[in-house]
């Protein structure tokens, strides 16, 4: 007796395996940080190095570099000297797996630093592609566009910090407006460089 169009098809879907779960969608952790005093501390660092498998030294010398100020690893957590936003380091963080991590062949974490020759490659066990480490257009900005402590602007506040301070970000800098509510336009002077933290006072 032939077979049912039903009894076919439970036959047919019983030989379809289930996805499976190996491709799992890669996610950084949310920085978890602190300001403590006069420093800054990101208690799950060594939780990130291990998602993101980079060596912690590597990670922490490109936050340092990045926020223009020194710091140290203390176990798992990793302090900065100054005090700085989470949203901050958390844009570093983000920055630091687009230029360190993601593949830009087949967009997946899948990676390794190499050296070939002197030169530092990304290379991808996904899917074979390699390229050298792109230095961020924030580091290769013309002079004329670099922020300097005493330089005068007008800028328009983009957004509130959790201290209450305007933000305003401005290619790789970041600046803080004392007392900036969103969509205000203020005259601002440079008070204070820190790598792409730039702090301001109102004069207008």
């Amino acid at each position: 007796m032939a077979e049912s169009y039903e009894q076919l098809l439970k036959k047919a879907y019983a030989n379809v395996s289930e996805p499976t779960e190996s491709v799992e969608r890669f996610t950084v952790p949310e920085a978890r940080s602190y300001i403590e005093g006069k420093t800054t501390v990101l208690e799950n660092f060594a939780e990130i190095a291990d998602i993101i498998r980079r060596d912690k030294d590597h990670i922490m010398k490109f936050l340092l570099g990045e926020l223009g100020t020194a710091g140290k690893i203390d176990g798992s957590r990793a302090i900065f000297n100054g005090k700085f936003e989470p949203s901050m380091i958390n844009t570093l963080i983000r920055n630091y797996v687009d230029d360190y991590v993601i593949c830009s062949e087949c967009g997946k974490p899948d990676t390794r630093l190499v050296k070939d020759d002197r030169v530092l490659m990304i290379r991808c066990d996904a899917c074979g592609g390699h390229r050298p480490v792109r230095k961020r257009k924030a580091r290769t900005e013309a002079a004329s566009n670099e922020i300097t402590e005493g330089s005068t602007m007008d800028v328009e506040v983009q957004s509130v910090s959790r201290r209450g301070d305007g933000v305003v970000r401005m290619g790789r800098y970041i600046m803080y407006i004392p007392s900036g509510k969103p969509g205000q336009k203020v005259k601002i002077r440079v008070t204070r460089v820190s790598g792409s933290i730039v702090f301001t006072e109102r004069i207008a």
